[in-house]
This record gives structure tokens, sequence and C-alpha cells, in this order.
């Protein structure tokens, strides 16, 4: 999966798993957004939450990776997305920071 899955950050926590992994589906579905077909989308609660969305192709978490301000709107309220590339493996530091 590696190149297909980008990391999510920016929702907010109260949002249950299942409702954050629709509102994050369609809004990384959408083109005007760089989206496209998505594989997989797993929500890690946390303080935190953190959510790995894997596409269906490379080139559309490329697209993802390049748009600057991702914002998730929840009703009135806007949540500024930060958007990275997934590593296959954690590092010790991603680990400890949550």
């Amino acid at each position: 999966m590696a190149g297909r899955t980008v990391r999510v950050q920016g929702f907010p926590a109260e949002l249950p798993p299942d409702r954050a992994a629709d509102k994050l589906t369609i809004h990384f579905l959408r083109s005007r957004n760089g989206g496209g077909d998505i594989a997989n989308v797993r929500v890690l609660p946390g303080s935190l939450p953190c959510a790995l969305i894997t596409f269906e192709a490379p080139e559309v978490a490329q697209r993802i990776l390049q748009v600057k301000n991702h914002v998730l709107a929840i009703g009135k309220t806007q949540y500024p997305l930060e958007v990275t590339p997934h590593a296959s493996e954690l590092s010790p530091n991603e680990v400890l920071r949550g």
C-alpha cells in the first residue's frame, strides 16, 4: 500500500470514528479536493485522532498531498486538516507523539 496511503489529522476528537470516516471519505472523493477512488479509510481514535486513507491509485494520493489547504466542514465549523504521506512502518517518534 506504499504510495497510496495518506495520514490525515485535524478532525475533531469527539467525532465518532465511523462518522469521521464518512466525512473524510466524502471530502477525499471529491475531485475539487484532488481526490479520487478510495480503497480504505481507517480512523485511529485518541486525543489526537488520525485517519489512514488508502486510495485506489498512487497518483490520487500524490494529488491529495499537493493540495495545500484541506478544510473539512462539519456543520458551520471548518477544520483545517494536516495531510502527510503515510510511511508503511511507524518510527518510534510517531508512536510516542499521540
